[in-house]
Protein backbone atom coordinates (compact mmCIF):
# COMPACT_ATOMS: atom_id res chain seq x y z
CA UNK A 1 0.00 0.00 0.00
CA UNK A 2 1.48 3.15 -1.07
CA UNK A 3 1.72 6.25 1.10
CA UNK A 4 2.04 9.86 0.17
CA UNK A 5 2.70 12.41 2.24
CA UNK A 6 3.22 16.45 1.13
CA UNK A 7 5.68 18.73 3.10
CA UNK A 8 4.59 22.22 3.46
CA UNK A 9 7.26 24.27 4.04
CA UNK A 10 6.71 27.18 6.41
CA UNK A 11 5.05 30.53 5.86
CA UNK A 12 7.69 32.28 7.17
CA UNK A 13 11.36 32.21 8.47
CA UNK A 14 9.97 32.57 12.06
CA UNK A 15 7.88 29.52 11.64
CA UNK A 16 10.71 27.73 9.57
CA UNK A 17 11.39 25.58 12.90
CA UNK A 18 7.81 24.88 13.52
CA UNK A 19 6.48 24.27 9.96
CA UNK A 20 3.52 21.09 9.05
CA UNK A 21 3.70 18.13 7.31
CA UNK A 22 0.59 17.65 5.23
CA UNK A 23 -0.86 13.64 5.16
CA UNK A 24 -2.64 11.80 2.57
CA UNK A 25 -3.61 8.63 2.41
CA UNK A 26 -3.69 7.41 -1.82
CA UNK A 27 -5.72 4.31 -0.49
CA UNK A 28 -8.33 6.29 0.28
CA UNK A 29 -9.06 5.89 3.76
CA UNK A 30 -9.01 9.74 4.68
CA UNK A 31 -7.28 12.40 6.19
CA UNK A 32 -5.73 12.87 9.01
CA UNK A 33 -8.02 15.51 10.93
CA UNK A 34 -7.48 18.92 10.71
CA UNK A 35 -6.05 18.41 7.57
CA UNK A 36 -8.76 20.28 5.67
CA UNK A 37 -8.14 23.59 7.61
CA UNK A 38 -8.49 27.17 5.05
CA UNK A 39 -5.95 28.57 4.86
CA UNK A 40 -5.59 31.08 8.14
CA UNK A 41 -6.01 28.04 10.54
CA UNK A 42 -3.44 26.44 8.59
CA UNK A 43 -1.39 28.92 9.29
CA UNK A 44 -1.99 29.01 12.63
CA UNK A 45 -1.90 25.47 13.43
CA UNK A 46 1.89 25.65 11.42
CA UNK A 47 2.96 28.19 14.25
CA UNK A 48 1.38 26.17 17.07
CA UNK A 49 2.99 23.04 16.12
CA UNK A 50 4.64 21.39 18.83
CA UNK A 51 7.46 18.16 18.31
CA UNK A 52 9.84 16.44 21.47
CA UNK A 53 12.82 14.60 21.16
CA UNK A 54 11.11 11.66 20.59
CA UNK A 55 10.17 12.60 17.59
CA UNK A 56 12.51 14.05 16.03
CA UNK A 57 14.55 10.77 17.10
CA UNK A 58 11.91 8.64 15.43
CA UNK A 59 12.68 10.24 11.86
CA UNK A 60 16.18 10.30 12.27
CA UNK A 61 15.92 6.67 12.55
CA UNK A 62 13.65 5.78 10.01
CA UNK A 63 15.32 7.40 7.69
CA UNK A 64 18.51 5.67 7.12
CA UNK A 65 15.95 2.47 8.16
CA UNK A 66 13.93 3.59 4.75
CA UNK A 67 17.59 3.50 3.12
CA UNK A 68 18.09 0.23 3.86
CA UNK A 69 14.82 -1.31 3.00
CA UNK A 70 15.20 1.25 -0.88
CA UNK A 71 18.66 -0.41 -1.63
CA UNK A 72 17.45 -3.79 -0.79
CA UNK A 73 14.63 -3.02 -3.57
CA UNK A 74 16.83 -1.70 -5.77
CA UNK A 75 18.79 -4.94 -5.52
CA UNK A 76 15.63 -6.89 -6.36
CA UNK A 77 15.01 -4.77 -9.11
CA UNK A 78 18.39 -6.42 -10.73
CA UNK A 79 18.61 -9.87 -9.10
CA UNK A 80 15.21 -11.37 -8.18
CA UNK A 81 13.69 -13.50 -10.43
CA UNK A 82 10.19 -14.04 -8.98
CA UNK A 83 8.00 -11.72 -10.55
CA UNK A 84 5.75 -10.65 -6.91
CA UNK A 85 9.49 -10.23 -5.54
CA UNK A 86 10.23 -8.03 -8.39
CA UNK A 87 6.69 -6.15 -7.95
CA UNK A 88 6.56 -5.77 -4.49
CA UNK A 89 10.24 -4.33 -4.21
CA UNK A 90 9.08 -2.22 -6.43
CA UNK A 91 6.20 -1.08 -4.38
CA UNK A 92 8.52 -0.71 -1.54
CA UNK A 93 11.03 2.19 -3.20
CA UNK A 94 8.66 3.82 -4.98
CA UNK A 95 7.02 4.92 -1.15
CA UNK A 96 10.01 4.34 0.67
CA UNK A 97 12.07 6.81 -1.16
CA UNK A 98 9.09 9.44 -1.01
CA UNK A 99 8.90 9.28 2.71
CA UNK A 100 12.86 9.88 3.29
CA UNK A 101 12.16 12.96 1.38
CA UNK A 102 9.29 14.04 3.51
CA UNK A 103 10.90 12.78 7.01
CA UNK A 104 14.53 14.57 5.83
CA UNK A 105 12.12 18.33 4.77
CA UNK A 106 10.18 17.95 8.41
CA UNK A 107 13.42 17.76 10.52
CA UNK A 108 15.30 20.71 8.44
CA UNK A 109 11.86 22.59 8.98
CA UNK A 110 12.42 21.95 12.69
CA UNK A 111 16.00 22.98 12.53
CA UNK A 112 17.12 19.59 13.60
CA UNK A 113 20.07 17.43 12.14
CA UNK A 114 18.93 14.60 10.20
CA UNK A 115 21.17 12.19 11.11
CA UNK A 116 21.18 10.71 14.70
CA UNK A 117 24.05 11.21 16.78
CA UNK A 118 22.26 9.66 19.97
CA UNK A 119 19.18 6.73 19.71
CA UNK A 120 18.93 7.64 23.76
CA UNK A 121 18.23 3.80 23.92
CA UNK A 122 16.00 3.30 20.94
CA UNK A 123 16.36 0.33 19.22
CA UNK A 124 16.45 0.30 15.17
CA UNK A 125 15.41 -2.82 14.80
CA UNK A 126 15.26 -4.87 12.07
CA UNK A 127 18.17 -3.79 9.76
CA UNK A 128 19.55 -6.34 7.97
CA UNK A 129 24.07 -6.47 8.79
CA UNK A 130 26.61 -5.16 6.36
CA UNK A 131 27.18 -8.85 6.04
CA UNK A 132 23.83 -9.72 5.36
CA UNK A 133 23.52 -7.25 2.58
CA UNK A 134 26.82 -7.78 0.70
CA UNK A 135 25.43 -11.65 0.68
CA UNK A 136 21.88 -10.62 -0.97
CA UNK A 137 24.40 -8.01 -3.30
CA UNK A 138 25.99 -11.30 -4.69
CA UNK A 139 22.68 -13.56 -4.87
CA UNK A 140 21.07 -14.14 -7.78
CA UNK A 141 17.29 -15.71 -8.99
CA UNK A 142 15.66 -17.62 -6.30
CA UNK A 143 18.17 -17.36 -3.52
CA UNK A 144 18.22 -13.88 -4.07
CA UNK A 145 14.53 -14.07 -3.33
CA UNK A 146 14.27 -16.14 -0.41
CA UNK A 147 17.14 -14.04 0.96
CA UNK A 148 15.35 -10.88 0.11
CA UNK A 149 11.89 -11.85 1.41
CA UNK A 150 13.53 -13.19 4.56
CA UNK A 151 15.34 -9.99 5.31
CA UNK A 152 12.35 -7.32 4.36
CA UNK A 153 10.03 -9.34 6.71
CA UNK A 154 12.75 -8.60 9.56
CA UNK A 155 13.28 -5.18 8.64
CA UNK A 156 9.38 -3.93 8.29
CA UNK A 157 9.03 -5.63 11.46
CA UNK A 158 11.53 -3.58 12.71
CA UNK A 159 10.22 -0.48 11.21
CA UNK A 160 6.54 -1.09 12.88
CA UNK A 161 7.94 -1.79 16.38
CA UNK A 162 9.45 1.75 16.11
CA UNK A 163 6.83 3.63 14.47
CA UNK A 164 4.61 1.68 17.51
CA UNK A 165 7.07 3.19 20.24
CA UNK A 166 6.98 6.68 19.10
CA UNK A 167 3.25 6.71 19.30
CA UNK A 168 4.17 6.44 23.25
CA UNK A 169 6.20 9.08 23.36
CA UNK A 170 5.61 11.53 20.19
CA UNK A 171 4.16 14.32 20.10
CA UNK A 172 4.00 15.65 16.77
CA UNK A 173 0.86 15.36 14.77
CA UNK A 174 2.69 15.18 11.47
CA UNK A 175 5.56 12.66 12.96
CA UNK A 176 2.32 10.26 14.48
CA UNK A 177 0.87 10.38 10.73
CA UNK A 178 4.25 9.06 9.74
CA UNK A 179 4.30 6.45 12.01
CA UNK A 180 0.52 5.54 11.19
CA UNK A 181 1.31 5.05 7.47
CA UNK A 182 4.41 2.90 8.02
CA UNK A 183 2.78 0.77 10.64
CA UNK A 184 -0.34 -0.10 7.87
CA UNK A 185 1.53 0.37 4.67
CA UNK A 186 4.56 -2.22 6.29
CA UNK A 187 1.83 -4.41 8.27
CA UNK A 188 0.04 -5.42 5.03
CA UNK A 189 3.28 -5.52 3.20
CA UNK A 190 4.80 -8.42 5.77
CA UNK A 191 1.88 -10.59 4.82
CA UNK A 192 2.66 -10.68 0.93
CA UNK A 193 6.22 -11.27 2.36
CA UNK A 194 4.61 -14.43 4.41
CA UNK A 195 2.58 -15.72 1.55
CA UNK A 196 5.74 -15.18 -0.80
CA UNK A 197 8.47 -17.03 2.17
CA UNK A 198 5.88 -19.92 1.68
CA UNK A 199 6.85 -20.76 -1.91
CA UNK A 200 9.91 -19.95 -2.55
Amino acid sequence: MRKTFTVRRALSAGAAALAALSFAACSGSGDEGGHDMDPMESESATADAAFNDADVTFLQMMIPHHEQAVAMAELAAEHAEDPEVVALAGQIAAAQQPEIDQMTALLEAWGEPTEMEDHGGMSMGGMATEEQMAELAAARGADFDKRFVDLMIVHHEGAVDMAEAHHAEGENADATAIADAVIEAQTAEIATLQEIQARV
